[in-house]
């Protein structure tokens, strides 16, 4: 499966009474560059994380969200939302990020990444679109964006392809993770056949299904 690359987007510092840092600042506006960015292993040049304790790391080095999901939101809220809206490092066309499965491999530029989480929605973001409810909202529309842990650095651009390399025979997805984690607990064991989750959500959901923890 490919797909395109619409636009690369970097965080810029945004200090506001909403952001999560305790200093009042976020990296969650995010502009499209004209040029090439390098991706590293921690994550996009340039771009500004500002809580690291939530944000940033290697399981969730770079953000990806679709074209057509955010149109889905353009249309529900009645505004325009370009390319970074949703603090997305990566707009992308042509590629189900929902129907993501964990742990497959993207081939963008000289870059290779792999799908490992689902975005949780938080109060910055509701804060940065003026939308009181929008974690109840964006919760119901399970459609999250990826975050990508990066294997091999390199260099991405607008208008790069995006290739779907490589793609876990589990099957298990960003969507059926997004859900199991939030509205539908039933789908919880399902999730243990991903290896390729990040150990601490790994771990939290092998002592939900035990019954242990939560």
């Amino acid at each position: 499966m490919t797909g395109r690359l619409l636009a690369v987007n970097v965080g810029v510092v945004t200090e506001a009474s909403w952001a999560g840092d305790a200093s009042g600042r976020s990296g969650i506006d995010k502009r499209p560059a004209d040029t090439p960015v390098a991706i590293l292993a921690t994550g996009v040049a340039g771009d500004f994380i500002a809580e690291r304790a939530h944000h940033g790391g290697p399981d969730q080095a770079v953000y990806a969200y679709a074209e057509a999901d955010a149109a889905w939101w353009a249309d529900e809220l009645d505004r325009p939302l370009p390319p970074g809206a949703f603090g997305e490092n990566l707009t992308t066309a042509g590629v189900d990020v929902t129907g993501a499965v964990i742990g497959e491999q993207w081939a963008i530029g000289t870059a290779l990444l792999q799908v490992t989480k689902p975005r949780t929605p938080c109060r910055t973001f509701a804060g940065f679109w003026g939308v009181p409810d929008l974690i109840k909202r964006f919760t119901a529309r399970a459609a999250p964006g990826a975050y990508l842990r990066v294997l091999t650095p390199g260099e991405v651009r607008a208008g790069d392809e995006i290739r779907v390399v490589q793609r876990p025979a589990h099957g298990v997805t960003i969507g059926e993770t997004f859900r199991a984690l939030s509205t539908e607990p039933e789908l919880l064991p399902r999730l243990l056949a991903a290896a390729e989750l990040p150990e601490p959500i790994r771990q939290k959901v092998a002592r939900r299904v035990a019954g242990t923890g939560s």
